[in-house]
């Protein structure tokens, strides 16, 4: 990585192209997003939702003033494990250029640091099954391949 130092910091409206921009920079995102100019209006409604909910916080890694990563923390309360809170890690993305560079570590650790400031006992994520090297480098931070994920796509 550059002698700069990353700033990661809750996003705002100006970053939503920034980050549709990322998801879409994958062989993964690149099928489900849509980074053209307008936005589709429901990315802008999504951010909007998760801006106003004081358990979201959709996040930015910033350097030498550009948008480079991004992730949505979630915070979600439980009954289980005698009431625990849960970090909940989704949407990581990491420029291209900057993959490799230690960035993602460093956000996935700020990410847990706010997890830890929340009281959260536990923090999770999930990635998809074909995201192979995403599931060395989160088991390398110490993530457990503990649940069996499921999903339901559900359609317009």
């Amino acid at each position: 990585m550059s002698g700069a130092t990353p700033h990661f910091r809750p996003a705002t409206s100006a970053d939503i192209a920034a980050i549709v921009g990322l998801l879409a920079d994958d062989r993964l995102g690149a099928v489900r997003e849509a980074p053209g100019l307008p936005l589709d209006d429901r990315y802008i409604q999504a951010f909007d939702a998760i801006e106003s909910d004081p358990n979201q916080m959709q996040v930015v890694a910033e350097l030498d003033g550009h948008v480079v990563g991004c992730l949505q923390l979630s915070f979600i309360p439980g009954l289980s494990f005698i009431g625990t809170w849960r970090g909940q890690i989704e949407s990581v993305r990491i420029h291209s250029s900057m993959r490799g560079t230690g960035l993602g570590q460093q956000m996935i650790a700020w990410a847990i640091g706010v997890c830890r400031q929340r009281g959260c006992g536990l923090v999770q994520l999930s990635t998809h099954q074909s995201r192979d090297d995403a599931v060395r480098f989160y088991a390398k931070l110490g993530f457990t391949n503990s649940h069996f994920g499921m999903k339901l796509t559900l359609d317009d």
